[in-house]
C-alpha cells in the first residue's frame, strides 16, 4: 500500500469521524490542508489578508457541507481547492500588487551552484524579481493555471475539475501562460523558465 493510499484512507476516516461530530477530526483535516490551501489562495489573490480570509471562508463552507463531499467523484483536496478557487475569483482586486516571492508560492529551487557567493545571491534575487514581474503580468485565469500546475503539482484533469473547465482548456491555459512567461523572462535568461519550472 502506498503512502498516498494511506493518506487518502486517513482523510476519508477523518471525514467520517467529523460527520459524527468529532471536533478533533475537523482539526486534523484543517491541519492537513490549511498550508497548501493558503499557498494556493495567496498565489491567486496576491494579498496576505485576502488569502487568509478566503482560506477561512473555504474551510467554513467545506465543513458545513462535508456531507455533500463524494469521495468517488474527487479527492478531498480537489474538492477543497475547487471551493477555494471559486472564492479567490470573488476576491480578485484591481490594485497594485505587493512584492511577493513567487518562488516560494511555486516552490522553486533558485539556489545557484554555490549559494554562499555574492554572485549566486544576486543571480537568485534577479530570478525572483523576474518571476515576480512575469507572474503579476499574467491574467488571473492564467495565474490560476500556473499556480495549480507548478505550485501544487496537479494533473490537468485535477486542474480542470478545480477550475471548472474542460481538460483541454486547462492544458491550453498552461501553454499560454508558459508562452507569456517565456516572453517576459527572455531578457533575464533564455532557459530560466524551463530551469525553474523543470519543463
Amino acid at each position: 500500500m502506498t503512502q498516498e493510499t494511506d493518506s487518502q484512507e486517513q482523510i476519508i476516516a477523518w471525514i467520517a469521524q467529523a460527520l459524527t461530530g468529532q471536533q478533533s477530526a475537523y482539526a486534523m483535516l484543517y491541519d492537513h490542508f490549511a498550508a497548501g490551501t493558503y499557498r494556493l489562495c495567496y498565489g491567486l489573490v496576491l494579498n496576505k489578508q485576502d488569502a487568509e480570509d478566503v482560506v477561512q471562508e473555504s474551510f467554513v463552507y467545506a465543513f458545513k457541507n462535508l456531507n455533500r463531499y463524494d469521495a468517488d467523484k474527487a479527492s478531498f483536496k480537489t474538492w477543497l481547492y475547487t471551493i477555494a478557487v471559486s472564492r479567490c475569483r470573488n476576491t480578485y482586486r484591481r490594485k497594485r500588487f505587493p512584492t511577493i516571492d513567487f518562488s516560494e508560492i511555486l516552490q522553486l529551487q533558485l539556489a545557484g551552484p554555490n549559494a554562499d557567493t555574492p554572485e549566486a545571491a544576486i543571480a537568485k534575487r534577479e530570478s525572483v524579481d523576474a518571476i515576480q514581474e512575469a507572474m503579476v503580468k499574467l491574467s488571473p485565469t492564467l495565474r490560476e493555471a500556473v499556480v495549480l500546475r507548478y505550485g501544487h503539482g496537479l494533473t490537468y484533469r485535477e486542474m480542470a475539475e478545480i477550475m471548472d473547465i474542460p481538460q483541454k482548456t486547462a492544458e491550453s491555459r498552461v501553454r499560454l501562460a508558459h508562452n507569456k512567461l517565456k516572453d517576459v523572462l527572455r531578457p533575464v535568461g533564455r532557459g530560466l523558465l524551463e530551469d525553474l519550472l523543470q519543463i
